[in-house]
């Protein structure tokens, strides 16, 4: 009887780990979107310009996205409790300094730390997913994680929406506090300690490509007021060349890369990335100019912006669902070029906002259609850059592809408040040609990523295995550095 009663507790005590870490992972991406509905107020409140609020959501993913692998690796050498309770512990700190933030220099610092803390707690919480659950049961699992991606994305716009209207901006961060509380006290009893193996840690490699995209954003938010040839434009986008070179020769060289130059090389990897970095660049890029649209020209409430976002996100999602579906009938290739053009005519349409139209008629029919053409290219990206690597690289490759999620996000909108800068500046009167600008070049860029979708993407259906959550990743041997299954399944932020 104690050994059925052990078996019993061990099936439920899963269960009830996977509610906790999903909660946890459900933090991180509430995150990267919450933000989004409350950034006119963080700005009016703070008196921050343009570039500090482009910084406020670039920030978080730059460090979530430059360090996640590295995050991965350390789950490895350290265990997934040690590092998955760090991760936790400097993400809830992190909260509190940017609700308490007096001023955007602070409130950036914070969402630095807090990128940090998702950047070890996310693939830690995945590995101990992994330890926990094993055969169908993980599958069941990892199914639910990835659901996660999408909800929470979608949630986070709404949540961030009510909060901004409630209690204020503020608390779209101190609400993390007690969540992650509650998280830190219940993990230690159900995640086993597991111990660490020697891991060589590319910390170098880590800092190179987190860098390196820095200076590149940098060089990006500058361009908006200084223009493109000046020296604040031009000195960090040749730095930013200048340290991904270094980080492409520190990869060939040390012992345990990061990223390894013949996967990197690969070319389902390089069209996986490139469909994620596209993906994820136009769906924070558009979220960013309709929120500040919305609320800077429009004189909508952050709640209704909130509410107005809900359609949009539950596209995404239904879009991922939908292309989770078709890639494992008709292959990848239409699946990513369907996409693109869906998401060009989206923008293409979002271009006839004017401020005596009501949003309603205007932006949010085009809005969501691009939405609905964002989540198939997850997906795609994922399912078939997984389905074509060989087996022993799925971590790295699956690693390199949610890095490039994260990075994608960052770039996006960086070039978006540039293109859009002379409507974003705060208190003026400045009109929505900006606007027009920044989502007349989201559809230009959708529409050429369909072009070289339709040259790049393998061919053919991937494997089965691959489909359901965008990634075969039911062995546990690459997991550390896998990060999550949310993104292959619409994480709409």
């Amino acid at each position: 009887m104690s050994s059925d009663m052990t078996a019993t507790r061990a099936r439920t005590g899963g269960w009830g780990l996977l509610v906790l870490l999903c909660l946890a992972q459900f933090m991180l991406i509430v995150d990267i979107t919450v933000v989004q509905v409350a950034l006119p107020t963080i700005g009016t409140d703070l008196a921050l310009g343009r570039e500090s609020l482009t910084w406020v959501v670039t920030t978080y993913t730059l460090c979530f996205g430059g360090l996640m692998v590295l995050g991965g690796r350390l789950a490895d050498a350290w265990g997934a409790r040690r590092t998955l309770m760090a991760g936790l512990g400097l993400f809830t700190a992190a909260s509190l300094v940017c609700g308490l933030a007096g001023s955007g220099a602070m409130l950036i610092a914070g969402r630095a730390l807090q990128g940090v803390g998702a950047a070890l707690l996310s693939p830690a919480a995945l590995a101990a997913i992994t330890v926990a659950f094993t055969g169908e049961r993980r599958g069941r699992a990892l199914g639910v994680w990835a659901a996660v991606g999408g909800t929470g994305a979608a949630l986070g716009v709404l949540l961030g929406g009510v909060l901004t209207a409630g209690p204020g901006w503020t608390w779209v961060f101190f609400v993390n506090a007690p969540i992650g509380l509650v998280v830190l006290a219940a993990v230690p009893p159900m995640v086993a300690a597991t111990p660490g193996r020697r891991e060589r840690l590319d910390v170098p490699g880590a800092l190179l490509v987190t860098l390196a995209t820095a200076l590149l954003i940098y060089g990006l938010v500058a361009a908006g007021d200084a223009g493109w040839g000046s020296p604040g434009t031009v000195l960090p986008l040749a730095g930013s060349a200048l340290l991904y070179a270094a980080f492409v020769k520190v990869e060939r060289s040390v012992r345990s890369p990061l990223m390894r130059a013949a996967t990197l090389a690969r070319r389902p990897v390089i069209s996986g990335t490139f469909v994620m970095l596209v993906a994820t660049g136009l769906m924070l890029g558009l979220f960013f100019l309709s929120s500040l649209y919305l609320q800077n020209v429009l004189g909508l409430g952050a709640l209704e912006t909130g509410l107005l976002f809900l359609p949009v996100a539950v596209a995404i999602t239904i879009g991922a669902q939908a292309g989770g579906h078709l890639v494992g009938r008709i292959g990848g290739r239409p699946v990513a070029v369907a996409s693109f053009v869906l998401t060009a005519a989206g923008a293409a349409l979002m271009t006839r906002v004017s401020p005596g139209a009501s949003a309603y008629a205007t932006l949010l029919p085009g809005f969501v259609l691009a939405a609905l053409g964002i989540g198939p290219a997850f997906v795609t990206a994922t399912t078939t850059t997984m389905a074509n690597v060989p087996p022993g690289e799925n971590g790295v490759a699956s690693g390199v592809i949610n890095t490039f999620h994260e990075l994608g996000g960052s770039i996006g909108v960086a070039v978006v408040s540039t293109v859009a800068a002379s409507s974003l500046v705060p208190g003026a009167a400045a009109g929505v040609g900006g606007f027009v600008s920044g989502f007349t070049l989201c559809a230009a860029v959708a529409g050429a990523a369909a072009v070289v979708a339709l040259w790049l993407v393998p061919r053919g259906r991937p494997a089965a295995a691959f489909v359901g959550h965008g990634h075969g990743h039911s062995h546990g041997h690459s997991l550390g550095h896998g990060h999550s299954h949310s993104h292959g399944r619409g994480r709409g932020h």
